[in-house]
Order: C-alpha cells, then sequence, then structure tokens
C-alpha cells in the first residue's frame, strides 16, 4: 500500500518516518520528496507498507498526529497524473 503524507517538518528524515509507521506494520520503502535546486524537504513522502491493514491503521493513527510541531496529514497515495497532451502535435 502506497502512503502519502505531508506537512512534514523540513527537519524529518526518511529514518524518522520508517520509525513512525513501523509501529504499524512492514515498511517496505520511504521517500521524502526533495527540491531539486535547493536540496531542501518539500514538506511530503511517501511510504510503501507490505499490507493493506497495516496500512490503513497507520494511516487512522497517525493522520492529524503532532510530529515535531507539525500536525501530519496521513492518506491513501493517488496515482500520478499522466500531463501528456494525447496524440496532438503542436
Amino acid at each position: 500500500m502506497n502512503i502519502y503524507v505531508s506537512n512534514l517538518s523540513f527537519h524529518t528524515t526518511d529514518e524518522d518516518l520508517k520509525t513512525m509507521f513501523s509501529k504499524y506494520g512492514t515498511v517496505t520503502s520511504v521517500k521524502i520528496i526533495f527540491d531539486r535546486l535547493t536540496n531542501r524537504s518539500r514538506g511530503f513522502g511517501f511510504i510503501e507498507m507490505a499490507n493493506e491493514a497495516e496500512g490503513q491503521e497507520a494511516i487512522k493513527m497517525l493522520n492529524n498526529k503532532d510530529i515535531q510541531g507539525r500536525l501530519l496529514s496521513v492518506s491513501v497515495a493517488r496515482e500520478k497524473e499522466n500531463k501528456s497532451f494525447g496524440n496532438k502535435r503542436w
């Protein structure tokens, strides 16, 4: 299950997220998104959990939880939108 987490502190690390989410099940990957120009956290990331039920429990328990002075927003990640223009040729 792929989980989206936002409103992260700029000091939160991948290891911090892994520790938080591991309390609810097996975490298979963690990725905080960084700005390419500044190399600073953009304040959101993705957590992949092996089991859907564990992922749902993590979402339920961590959504709106105060972590490092910020209320996390945790939800099921949506598929990335395809921003292509279809078959149009410019």
